[in-house]
């Protein structure tokens, strides 16, 4: 607990965390939630225009992430998650995905993101793992660190990446940014979270920014404008006249 006089006399950033069980039940145990709808504003910044975006994501928890996105009131992308994979479809251009995740690890420059992740990164809860053995947990008057001591190799069918990790939270536990950085290839990710309240027993950031580095770059921003917890329909359907995408 950062007192009133660790504030004035802001602990060194590289003191080590005595009670770090209490640092971990409170990052590592997910929220209790049967669904989520966040309303969002979207802006993505590529190097192209992109007009700013109206988004409704629906989580319902471990089964499935919705997402519709509306531009000037018109439908312009759908797209829905679940353990098995990502199905999207690009309503201007006429055209579908129906992949694994490998589409969105592309997409954000790194390979290790499933379902889960995916859940997590939307509701600002740790999406890396963490370990007392290969991190370093320090603390200062603004919060908690956590700091890979070692790269942490991530295998998968397609790739192997090492990556150094860095993860900032609050004095109370909320997390803050998330830093991985590819020690093999120019790529980066960040992705920060701001304005977090409590939403009927539930900490949510009301803000969420991805800053994508290396061989593509792009930023997305996300300002959360409304929490729901009641049901909703999901509909996903691909007209026939639509062209597949396929992943490369």
């Amino acid at each position: 607990m950062i007192t009133a006089e660790d504030k004035r006399n802001p602990k060194d950033v590289n003191e080590p965390v005595r009670d770090k069980l209490t640092f971990y039940e409170h990052v590592l145990i997910p929220p209790k939630f049967d669904q989520i709808k966040i309303s969002s504003k979207v802006n993505v910044e590529t190097g192209s225009f992109v007009p700013t975006l109206e988004a409704t994501t629906y989580i319902e928890n471990d089964k499935k992430v919705w997402m519709n996105l509306r531009a000037v009131f018109l439908n312009v992308a759908r797209g829905i998650a679940t353990p098995e994979g990502i199905k999207g479809q690009d309503k201007v251009n006429k055209t579908y995905i129906d992949s694994d995740f490998e589409y969105l690890n592309n997409l954000l420059n790194v390979n290790f993101i499933d379902y889960k992740s995916l859940e997590k990164i939307l509701l600002g809860r740790t999406f890396v793992k963490i370990s007392d053995s290969q991190f370093t947990l320090t603390q200062n008057a603004q919060g908690y660190k956590m700091t890979s001591n070692i790269n942490q190799k991530i295998v998968t069918d397609e790739k192997n990446r090492e990556y150094k990790i860095v993860l900032q939270y609050d004095t109370n536990y909320d997390l803050l940014s998330v830093n991985l950085k590819d020690v093999l290839s120019p790529d980066e990710l960040e992705i920060s979270y701001s304005g977090w309240e409590e939403y009927e027993g539930i900490r949510l950031p009301k803000n969420v920014k991805i800053i994508i580095k290396g061989s593509k770059s792009s930023q997305i921003l996300m300002e959360n404008t409304k929490f729901d917890f009641s049901r909703m329909e999901t509909p996903y359907s691909v007209p026939s006249s639509y062209k597949k995408i396929e992943i490369k």
